[in-house]
């Protein structure tokens, strides 16, 4: 008893107000999103709010019975956790009720289960256990390959159920691995890859890799300051280039100009290996290695956008770009929201006051589009109040991180702070239109008991660390 109270006496107190006044404005919106003039009183439990404030008293339930589990349950069975939901992932593919055209769904009556919402926590766990061995070096392909397989497994699981949302979420752990050692050089390659995933979509694949030769053409001169050397190697790609398209228009084959680059690239290899290797010039092999790869990523990107993509997701991705205009279709939720959260000025039109909301303009309102809610009803104010407190929460959860004697525990956090921060730049992102429309909940604030419990577990299981911060796990 002693134990737990000291326990409760150290937890992070700014952190559980920041939490509790995040699920009561989330239940607040909620009521004002799906409100019903038949069923006016907010604890009407037949309506989704009454349903919301059940799943909170169940979540405080729930964070309560985390805090008072020993801290080092999750250090020593984060493999078990971990294996237990990657098993779960497997199971729903078969057993999973299908919604909304994925299946990741466990249906138990009226009650549903998520499982991919509790796999995020438990792969931060199983990470944070692996990287907490201090012998770890990511800069090392053999020390990072288990890393990118413990992310891989659920995001790939994730992805076949399929739910886009949930599997680019995985995408946060590379932030720790980051702040873990992980060379800055990839991260901007990440970073790189992003930009040019849009670039691909945006303009054809020919001036693309047209591009992208000049570039590395600028790149191995500003690396070796030798001008007749850069010529040398693109008058060889330009030669073989040149070689290439008149042997297929000789054989009356008709070959992309884009591709006759490609295979040109590929040949000129041969030449710019010898020469590399000869005089043991690494920067230019990484160069040229940056070149090929970044040309295959525009065609994997090409396919992938083509052929994996649903018609829905491409015109999604089409519509925030403005490749396409579909106001009454794909476009309507996005241009719905932004008319929402636009109408509320700086104010806002009120609690239940909101006319987009009341007369339901916006679909999934209390769901993937709550933010709308609250920028309709509590304007300008509200909005800044909101991400203000994510803000803060995530500022507050990277100082408590940092404070961490433990790896585990400061990895763990760290793994707590990137997956609520891109849960809220891609939602917030979404109703703004800034972001495709791929179905991802704002933490704390959207209807559901899944994501409510994800997060509440995440959270709270950082906060049990945080509160037995001097002691070391082995």
């Amino acid at each position: 008893m002693n134990q737990n109270s000291t326990i409760w006496s150290r937890i992070d107190k700014l952190t559980i107000f920041l939490f509790l006044v995040m699920i009561t404005m989330g239940w607040i919106n909620i009521f004002a999103a799906v409100y019903n003039e038949e069923h006016p009183s907010i604890l009407d439990f037949s309506q989704r709010y009454g349903k919301q404030l059940l799943w909170i008293f169940a979540t405080i339930v729930l964070a309560v019975f985390v805090v008072v589990i020993d801290n080092r349950f999750y250090f020593f069975f984060s493999y078990f956790i971990y294996g237990g939901f990657i098993f779960l992932l497997i199971i729903v593919l078969f057993l999973g009720k299908e919604i909304n055209g994925a299946r990741s769904w466990f249906e138990f009556g009226t009650l549903s289960f998520q499982p991919s919402e509790f796999t995020k926590f438990a792969t931060a766990l199983a990470l944070a256990r692996y990287l907490n061995t201090r012998s770890q070096d990511l800069t090392n392909i053999r020390s990072l390959a288990p890393a990118l397989i413990i992310i891989s497994v659920p995001m790939v699981l994730t992805a076949l159920q399929p739910d886009l949302g949930s599997t680019i979420i995985y995408c946060a752990f590379f932030i720790v691995l980051f702040r873990e050692g992980l060379s800055p050089y990839v991260f901007i390659a990440g970073i790189l890859m992003v930009i040019l995933f849009f670039i691909t979509l945006l303009f054809d694949n020919l001036y693309i890799n047209i591009g992208l030769v000049l570039l590395a053409f600028l790149l191995s001169w500003f690396a070796t300051r030798k001008w007749t050397l850069s010529l040398i190697g693109l008058s060889i790609l330009v030669g073989i280039s040149v070689i290439v398209y008149l042997i297929t228009r000789l054989i009356y084959y008709s070959i992309q100009l884009d591709m006759v680059i490609l295979i040109s690239l590929v040949l000129a290899g041969a030449f710019f290996m010898y020469y590399l290797f000869r005089h043991k010039s690494k920067i230019l092999l990484v160069i040229y290695l940056f070149l090929l790869g970044s040309i295959l990523f525009v065609y994997s990107v090409d396919y992938t956008f083509t052929n994996i993509l649903e018609p829905h997701q491409q015109k999604r991705i089409n519509v925030v770009l403005g490749l396409e205009s579909d106001p009454y279709g794909t476009g309507y939720n996005v241009n719905q929201s932004l008319i929402s959260i636009g109408s509320g000025g700086f104010s806002g039109k009120g609690f239940l006051q909101g006319t987009q909301t009341k007369f339901k303009f916006v679909p999934e309102q209390s769901t993937d589009f709550i933010f709308c809610t609250v920028g309709e009803e509590w304007g300008f104010l509200g909005t800044f109040v909101v991400i203000g407190m994510f803000i803060i929460l995530m500022i507050r959860l990277i100082f408590l991180a940092e404070r961490q004697r433990s790896s585990f525990s400061r990895i763990y956090g760290y793994g707590v702070v990137s997956i609520i921060l891109i849960h809220f730049l891609i939602n917030i992102g979404m109703t703004i239109g800034l972001m495709p429309v791929i179905g991802i909940p704002l933490p704390f604030f959207s209807y559901g008991g899944s994501s409510l419990w994800g997060f509440t577990i995440l959270l709270f299981v950082f906060l049990r660390l945080d509160a037995s911060r001097t002691e070391y796990m082995a």
